[in-house]
């Protein structure tokens, strides 16, 4: 199996399994008792909200674990549109980001908020002059992505955070890091953030296991009650295999974080080598900021029918979030992508355990499946970098 879908869901570390395993069955107290055994899982929770911390590079202090991205981001943008309900006031974030940050702020429009949602450039790009046009003397919020989750472009978010705090300093700024954690460094007080959601689970953790960055200083509602666990803005029995996991994977990566970002910045101009010579029908639709995301448009083929036909191969790729579940991809329109082209666009996605022979493989099904679905189609000009 090759499997090249890590901006899904990337496998779980083995390392991190057995952190988990030692916390369900060695460490299994409930960190709010009193006792021995709870006392020693309150502080394995709290050297992992640590490592965590760090890998994200913040305060342990400002580090909330959370379920999931998704719950992350539902977190900050409910909680700081909470802040100015009886205000009401305008929103912005953009066209590119993921459903967890789209359907949130949806939701909150309907409940009264005003909200604009930036256009991209054609490489996915916010500018700081499409932000200084947007903002309003009553913005609240700004939330962007970090990486995006289709085209691998990074957001210049230390400028963006600067211009926001200087036109409108009461406003908040959150940043969705999902795919930016450990494959970036994280300088949430350098961007002038105030809130930012990562995930374990594209990292080498298990699935069910997040955090959310808070700002020192700032406090959210919560959005459930119960106990007074992660500072009562997340309540409930923190997931403490899940969350030991999480940190080693955290700890994993950090110490590997430029040998891993060389070696997959190296599969990934193999990728666009090995597809420039075998694949002339195919190009990629933005140039890209980091490795990890490869968005590679192949002519004539129609992402639905390659998926089924790389998968019978042994090859594992998606069309674009996973989130999404086969809908139109949101993220290529916005950037200016045709139909006809984003409806034939593969996303590739890396991590470090990925090697030479999985391009190989990739670009071997994508070749069998252009012979099935474009035969004698004419080579097309297309969006290409």
């Amino acid at each position: 199996m090759h499997y090249l879908d890590n901006a899904a869901t990337a496998r779980v570390l083995p390392e991190a399994a057995e952190a988990a395993v030692r916390a369900m069955c060695e460490g299994y107290g409930n960190p709010s008792s009193l006792h021995q055994m709870g006392r020693a899982a309150a502080r394995l929770l709290e050297d992992c909200r640590q490592t965590v911390a760090t890998a994200m590079g913040c305060l342990p202090e400002e580090t909330c674990f959370t379920s999931c991205g998704t719950e992350s981001a539902n977190i900050a943008l409910r909680g700081a549109a909470h802040l100015h309900r009886h205000k009401k006031g305008h929103i912005i974030t953009t066209a590119i980001e993921h459903a967890a940050t789209l359907e949130t702020v949806k939701a909150l429009e309907q409940q009264g908020f005003r909200v604009t949602r930036l256009a991209p450039d054609g490489h996915g790009h916010i500018t700081a002059d499409t932000l200084a046009g947007a903002l309003t003397e009553d913005t609240v919020l700004l939330s962007c992505q970090l990486v995006n989750n289709e085209l691998g472009t990074v957001q210049p978010v230390a400028a963006l955070g600067a211009l926001l705090k200087e036109r409108c300093p009461g406003a908040l700024f959150h940043i969705d890091a999902v795919q930016g954690l450990a494959r970036l460094r994280l300088t949430p007080a350098q961007w002038r953030c105030d809130l930012m959601s990562v995930s374990g689970h594209k990292i080498g953790a298990p699935k069910g296991v997040g955090a959310l960055y808070i700002k020192k200083g700032l406090r959210l509602p919560p959005l459930t009650t119960g106990g007074g666990q992660e500072r009562a803005i997340r309540p409930g029995t923190e997931p403490l295999p899940a969350i030991a996991a999480f940190a080693k994977a955290c700890e994993i990566r950090m110490a590997h974080l430029d040998a891993d970002n060389a070696h997959v910045q190296a599969l990934a101009a193999y990728l666009r080598e090995r597809a420039a010579a075998a694949l002339p029908y195919s190009g990629f639709s933005v140039p890209g900021d980091v490795p990890h995301i490869q968005s590679i448009v192949v002519d004539g083929c129609k992402s639905e029918v390659m998926l089924r036909i790389l998968s019978d191969e042994g090859v594992c790729v998606s069309a674009g979030s996973a989130c999404s579940k086969g809908r139109q991809s949101a993220v290529l329109t916005a950037i200016g992508l045709p139909r006809a082209q984003s409806d034939c666009t593969l996303r590739v996605s890396f991590c470090p355990e990925n090697t030479r022979e999985d391009v190989d493989a990739f670009v071997a099904a994508v070749q069998k499946g252009a012979a099935m679905l474009r035969p004698s189609r004419p080579l097309q000009h297309h969006r290409a970098e």
